[in-house]
């Protein structure tokens, strides 16, 4: 019995990602269940050796021109139907429709994103708005999340991105988002007063409906997109799941292609 193939069978019928840690402790653990020589072969893997056959089996998906492919995110490897098929995947779940995040959420996303951990106050000084309707939004589809009080007068709550966001957009580590370094280098406004230099305050985000101003308008400097662009194709690997896209998902991930 092949170790690429034993990876392959566990990959497939999980129903969440699996990471090579996960893969060497079920390797190690089939030993109490069989006293065969292969078995005990098996279970002497290393993560290592199953990271390198995770990348073989994604090639050999590639090469093959398969309808799905082995795809890692921040939480582990999961097997998912390539894009090209999401409009028959999807009628098989109806139920399942996407739902959208308006621009205004997308903004608020993208600087939690790039600036995280950061508070309320802040964001709303970027935005230029209140954001309490659109955290909650965030906040209750699981994209973001609590990370901790700032150590500031009032010890605000700070907010990051969580692991939902992570997988929905495909990214392995937040280093992966477009022009990270570029855009952490910028200089944000923050709610106290700003001492000298540029600010960066996108004079292009506009309020949602029922939102309102966030205090005095800060100089504007260069402008910033409303969206925050996809990076890499998302691995969803639980296709009753509701997604949180801005828009209709290239594909839904089947654990039983």
């Amino acid at each position: 019995m092949l170790l690429k193939e034993v990876i392959e069978a566990l990959v497939f019928a999980s129903q969440k990602p699996l990471t090579p840690k996960e893969i060497t402790a079920a390797l190690r653990s089939a030993v109490d269940d069989s006293d065969e020589e292969s078995v005990r072969a098996l279970a002497e893997a290393t993560e290592a050796e199953v990271g390198a056959f995770f990348e073989q089996l994604q090639f050999e998906y590639r090469n093959e021109h398969r309808a799905f492919q082995l795809v890692e995110g921040a939480d582990g490897w999961s097997i998912v139907t390539k894009p090209d098929y999401a409009l028959w995947v999807r009628q098989l779940y109806p139920e399942s429709k996407p739902t959208r995040l308006s621009g205004p959420a997308l903004e608020t996303l993208a600087i939690i994103a790039y600036r995280q951990p950061v508070t309320r106050a802040d964001i709303e000084v970027v935005r230029g708005v209140a954001v309490d309707g659109v955290m909650q939004n965030l906040l209750e589809r699981g994209l973001v999340r609590i990370a901790g009080r700032a150590d500031v007068p009032g010890r605000p709550l700070l907010y990051e991105t969580t692991q939902v966001f992570m997988q929905h957009f495909g990214l392995r580590s937040l280093d992966e988002l477009p022009n990270v370094d570029e855009l952490r280098k910028v200089r944000l406004p923050s709610s106290a007063p700003p001492t000298t230099g540029e600010l960066f305050t996108p004079d292009a985000l506009h309020p949602e409906p029922g939102e309102t101003p966030a205090g005095n308008p800060v100089e504007a400097a260069p402008e910033a997109s409303s969206e925050l662009p996809p990076v890499g194709e998302p691995a969803l690997t639980d296709p009753n799941a509701e997604s949180v896209s801005a828009e209709t998902p290239d594909h839904v991930a089947d654990p039983h292609p």
